[in-house]
């Protein structure tokens, strides 16, 4: 019998899943909403059904499935499976892996989201089997994902590769974390559409103030569209937030001499216009001898990532 792996990717609104094949193909995916309600207290059991449904609308026996792997936001002890805090889905101290093992009978492993999609990308994507990786997801936060000597980076608690919180400006905004001008504030795509604010204030005769009188909203996506297409103030803000990250990231290649960079998240949806400009800024940060064995690359799975990644977990450590 062929086995399945369950890959799983809990975000704030969706949860993503799949029935994925030892190759890494996906066989049948679809997504289920993330019920906060109650601190997010039916999750675990809503993905359960959820995959018992999917098991018997494709003629799957329980039996034919490997094991899940699962990826969680916020922070978690991958060791155990344990979510100690994910705020956006009102978790604490959530025996995510214990809780879903007894549920289904199956083994269970779990990843913080970010490293899901690293390893994702670096099995059947960008990554394309690197050895050492870093893995960046741009979307309301900053995630990030450290593969070193071909395993992903956990740390003493499962707080490595926090990208995101990296001080780069002491002077800057508060982050969610509790601390003060991290990464995250800048160069997510919150962080972006806040300097397209910050620059309406400061100039209310600009293309982007008469952009924003007419539409009520700029978003991360406008300000790029807008630099695109030669706008002064957003090419400014793109240039800064990009100078800001490849700074950021050369100091992270400094740990790990990776290979590759990967650039992931909505905001990476601005291609290679975006792209250029990262690397441009990793090359006069990093130390050549880094930056000359580094290729930076846009990631290729999208939201598929993470439920890859899961799958890849589960083969790995059962497979």
């Amino acid at each position: 019998m062929n086995k399945v792996i369950i890959g799983a990717d809990i975000g704030g609104t969706t949860i993503k899943l799949g029935f994925i094949n030892m190759e890494g193909d996906i066989l049948h995916k679809w997504q289920i909403p993330t019920k906060t309600a109650n601190n997010g207290a039916s999750i675990i059991t809503d993905i359960w059904e959820s995959v018992l449904t999917n098991l018997s609308e494709q003629n799957l026996r329980k039996e034919a499935v490997l094991g899940i792997g699962i990826g969680a936001p916020g922070f978690i002890n991958s060791e155990t499976g344990l979510v100690y805090e994910a705020i956006n889905i009102g978790w604490k101290n959530v025996d995510l892996a214990k809780e879903l093992q007894n549920m289904s009978g199956l083994p269970v492993f779990v990843q913080n989201d970010a490293n899901i999609a690293a390893l994702g990308e670096n099995w059947i994507g960008a990554g394309n089997h690197s050895f050492n990786m870093i893995a960046v997801t741009l979307g309301t936060g900053v995630g990030g994902g450290v593969i070193v000597n071909g395993s992903i980076l956990n740390g003493e608690n499962g707080m490595a590769g926090e990208i995101g919180h990296i001080k780069v400006d002491p002077n800057g905004i508060p982050c969610n974390c509790g601390g003060i001008g991290c990464l995250e504030t800048i160069c997510s795509a919150t962080g972006i559409a806040r300097q397209g604010m910050d620059a309406v204030t400061l100039n209310t005769r600009s293309n982007l103030a008469s952009y924003y009188n007419k539409t009520g909203n700029i978003s991360a996506k406008d300000i790029l569209e807008l630099a695109k297409s030669g706008d002064e103030t957003c090419l400014h803000i793109v240039q800064h937030t990009t100078n800001i990250l490849g700074m950021a990231l050369a100091n992270m290649a400094s740990l790990n001499n990776p290979s590759k960079i990967i650039i992931g998240g909505g905001v990476s949806k601005a291609g290679t216009f975006l792209l250029d400009y990262i690397t441009d800024s990793f090359k006069r940060h990093a130390i050549p001898k880094i930056s000359e064995t580094c290729e930076i690359k846009l990631a290729q799975l999208g939201n598929d990532a993470g439920m890859i990644g899961g799958a890849y977990l589960v083969k790995k450590n059962v497979g």
